[in-house]
């Protein structure tokens, strides 16, 4: 979920490439739905593949910014229905397909209850209108009275999905792509991972797959870290929570949620999830745990 940075588990957007090409690769960097992006490509028509790209990213940030009155989230939030998008609805599947898989611990109805931390404004009103389950998906979307989204937690993972995807049709074979969370194409390449407070605790090796990072204290909101339990149970359980996985949508979904979880509840959105490889979770003394799929 990121307003500015929420990723604080660092997969470095200098990461190393094991047994890299001779050829400098095309890259291009910037700022995509809050986050830091870079995109770094290897091949013959790299420059306009990068420049369609980027017109893609766009795009995304079009349908799911908070800062735009004109994307389709703000409207939504704006008037409580909208005729969404082919990726609009997407992206909405793919949100309640970890919502479910999570228990609910991951749930874009909070925006609410993050406005009113944030603004000092009525919390418990806030925290009851936090309730996926009263957001309705068909033909139309439609939002309870009182109710707005958030995709912060999730958006991101999909803009990378999507400029792998292209990238991918485009006959690229290697690639990492960086837009919040990072995806590869080919590898392997080495990303660097550290903790806020413990620092620096090793690398992991990513091949043709998505890596996504969540910590509560990336960012402060009221008296806390801006990773908010839905349900209102608990506070955020570990200081960072990692995943490996096919799709960096659902790796950014399920690292949100894992902040919330204990490692019986991850273990079975693992297995309720597609393509979920490994959840790397650091508590707060710096002591890592490793859950593996299957």
């Amino acid at each position: 979920m990121s307003l500015t940075r929420r990723r604080f588990l660092c997969i470095s957007a200098a990461a190393l490439c094991a047994g890299a090409s001779p050829a400098a690769p095309a890259r291009w960097g910037g700022i995509a739905l809050g986050a830091e992006a870079e995109i770094t490509l290897h091949g013959p028509g790299a420059e306009a593949a990068l420049t369609e790209a980027v017109a893609r990213v766009r795009g995304i940030e079009r349908a799911f910014s908070l800062y735009d009155p004109t994307s389709e989230l703000s409207r939504l939030n704006a008037s409580g229905r909208l005729a969404p998008s082919p990726a609009f609805r997407s992206l909405l599947t793919q949100a309640d397909a970890v919502h479910r898989a999570t228990g609910g611990a991951f749930d874009p109805s909070v925006q609410p209850l993050w406005q009113a931390l944030a603004r000092g404004g009525d919390v418990e009103a806030a925290r009851a209108l936090t309730d996926w389950e009263r957001v309705t998906i068909a033909q139309e979307i439609t939002l309870a009275p009182g109710q707005a989204l958030t995709f912060n937690g999730i958006a991101q993972g999909f803009a990378t999905d999507v400029v792998t995807a292209l990238l991918a049709s485009r006959g690229f074979g290697r690639a990492l792509v960086n837009i919040g969370e990072h995806r590869a194409l080919g590898g392997p390449w080495r990303l660097g991972l550290s903790d806020s407070a413990a620092g620096y605790l090793g690398t992991r090796t990513l091949a043709d797959g998505a890596i996504a990072t969540s910590s509560p204290a990336a960012l402060r909101l009221g008296t806390g870290g801006h990773i908010l339990d839905p349900r209102g149970r608990r506070a955020p359980l570990w200081s960072t929570a990692s995943v490996e996985a096919e799709s960096a949508a659902l790796a950014d979904a399920l690292s949100t949620a894992c902040c919330l979880l204990e490692p019986d509840e991850i273990r079975r959105a693992m297995a309720a999830l597609p393509g979920i490889r490994r959840v790397t979770l650091v508590d707060g003394e710096g002591r890592l745990r490793t859950l593996t799929a299957g």
